[in-house]
């Protein structure tokens, strides 16, 4: 049990490190291209760092608390977690609306399709390695992360049909509707967790 909770924290501060990169190459890509699939793409990336960064809170010093600690700890984890989903889907939803209405058009971007299939590479093994260690440690929070990472492989590759679609046939349209399908996962996944939470901890 030690071990796992172990290549937990060690799976969390990896999911930091990489999506605290990904995010601000992604973030200054999509400001460069005006692409709000890829800005939200990167803005992903952080609030992914931040469901690692209480994934770590979950983890560090757990041999120090006793069973109905963790127990209590482990819910609030999964609640934040949830939260996380909502922070981000707001904006995204917000922005893709925007971009619609007003007809803000990006440019295409080269560098952003290559983010995305940098990140189509290495979500998939990120996910499963917290996924399966979150259910042989049974907990909630660590497989609610895992969804996190498995909703920036979703946003990836559809990251990378909006901007193929724009860099290919100039279809600017894709990268603000992805946006709003990303932007729906997420609110479904966020209410998801926080329910399941709540049933938990009851």
């Amino acid at each position: 049990m030690e071990t796992l909770h172990k290549k937990a924290l060690l799976l969390s501060y990896i999911t930091v490190g990489y999506n605290l990169l990904e995010g601000l190459v992604s973030v200054i890509a999509g400001g460069l291209a005006n692409s709000i699939a890829l800005i939200g793409f990167g803005l992903d990336s952080f609030v992914e760092s931040l469901s690692g960064i209480i994934m770590i809170w979950r983890f560090r010093k757990y041999e120090t608390l006793s069973s109905e600690q963790q127990e209590i700890k482990e819910a609030k984890a999964a609640k934040l977690v949830g939260y996380t989903f909502f922070i981000l889907s707001a904006y995204i939803l917000f922005e893709s609306i925007k971009k619609l209405f007003i007809q803000e058009i990006p440019q295409p971007s080269l560098f952003g399709i290559i983010i995305a299939i940098i990140s189509l590479i290495a979500m998939p093994t990120l996910f499963l390695l917290k996924y399966q260690t979150g259910k042989k440690l049974n907990s909630r929070s660590l497989i609610a992360d895992s969804k996190q990472t498995l909703a920036c492989m979703f946003l990836s590759f559809a990251l990378l049909l909006g901007l193929g679609g724009n860099y290919l046939f100039g279809f600017w349209q894709a990268d603000p509707i992805v946006g709003l399908f990303i932007a729906g996962y997420l609110i479904r996944e966020g209410y998801e967790t926080i329910k399941e939470s709540k049933l938990c901890s009851c």
